[in-house]
């Protein structure tokens, strides 16, 4: 953070760190301890993003863009320019080169840039535009040269079939970042990496995606903010050290007692307490963790199902079967037969 930034009166980082301690203060009075980085560092490893659209917005002075809600959490990167986003019943976020805002999911917003003049700004509206999966879509507001220009995210990071870091985020998340983090380089590459279409392109955008997420979490261990709380899974350190070992080993004989034994709880306070941060059993999320991993290794078709089984953590093939049925709609077999032309249509 560029010292002279911080110590502009009334500036939009001061801003920002007011809002976002208004934000906190909604979430928690009183904040937990936070997440140890060894849990972090796994959780983080174990994250499956995957790309949904990316969007890059432009607007001129006098103008506004408002865009409508979409089921996915957004990242939103200020790559130059200063203007203002009005995200739905939450403060103005000031914006200015290397804000970073993430909007929960269903979130609508607008962005602004003043002008000069009394007149009213002019409005481009764009609800519900079509995207094509894995394509750039460019939204302009005004006939000028852009002042404002954001390039926009959206996205699943999950662990398991249900199990989404940001989707149930309750409020913003407002940081500021500087040019030597290279987010605006990551979210570029992206960019061009969906324009190129070439092969690959899709899993080089996610992995573009992956390291911005993984330089945002990173700085949670640090931040004078307090917006690590408010992602469930990270909120109860102890909860999330049960979980970053689930997806460190989910082939390991895990049971709620032994998964209360490492959150050093009861085994009551263990199931109350990871159901509520996660929404769902431990043995529920557990089986998610496995099937995931299941997924991965049918498609790469070099182990048979009965191998696939044990390694994550099932020594009978019909609760195998089951389980995978459960999750995915389709068993084993019949899924390793479609996982070639899966792969392929990511790309």
């Amino acid at each position: 953070m560029c010292p002279i930034v911080r110590s502009w009166p009334g500036s939009a980082v001061q801003k920002n760190h007011a809002l976002s301690f208004a934000l906190d203060s909604r979430v928690s009075k009183n904040p937990t301890k936070r997440i140890g980085a060894p849990e972090l560092d796994r959780l983080i490893t174990a994250l499956e993003v995957d790309f949904v659209r990316l969007v890059e917005c432009l607007v001129s002075p006098g103008w506004r863009l408002s865009l409508g809600p979409t089921d996915a959490p957004g990242i939103h990167y200020n790559l130059t320019g200063t203007g203002r986003m009005i995200a739905d019943k939450w403060p103005p976020i000031s914006l200015s080169p290397h804000t970073l805002a993430i909007l929960p999911p269903r979130t609508a917003f607008r962005l602004e840039v003043d002008h000069d003049s009394r007149s009213a700004l002019g409005t481009v509206e764009s609800r519900q535009f079509p995207f094509e999966p894995g394509k750039v879509r460019r939204l302009v507001a005004g006939n000028g040269d852009p002042h404002l220009i954001l390039i926009c995210g959206y996205f699943s990071a999950s662990y398991g079939a249900s199990i989404d870091l940001f989707a149930r985020l309750p409020v913003p998340i407002v940081e500021k970042f500087d040019a030597a983090d290279q987010l605006d380089q990551k979210l570029k590459s992206a960019l061009a990496e969906l324009v190129a279409q070439e092969v690959g392109s899709g899993a080089m955008t996610m992995a573009l995606m992956k390291q911005v997420l993984v330089t945002i979490l990173r700085r949670s261990l640090n931040s004078t903010n307090l917006w690590v709380e408010r992602f469930a899974v990270l909120n109860d350190p102890q909860i999330a050290r049960a979980l970053s070992d689930m997806v460190a080993r989910p082939d390991a004989p895990h049971s709620v007692e032994t998964l209360s034994g490492i959150s050093a709880l009861s085994r009551s306070a263990f199931m109350l307490r990871f159901t509520k941060a996660l929404g769902a059993s431990p043995m529920t999320v557990l089986r998610q963790m496995r099937m995931r991993q299941a997924k991965i290794l049918l498609a790469v078709d070099s182990l048979s199902i009965d191998q696939v089984a044990r390694a994550v953590g099932y020594a009978n093939r019909t609760s195998f079967f089951r389980a995978f049925q459960k999750t995915y709609g389709i068993d084993p077999s019949a899924y390793r037969a479609t996982a070639p032309s899966i792969s392929e249509k990511a790309c």
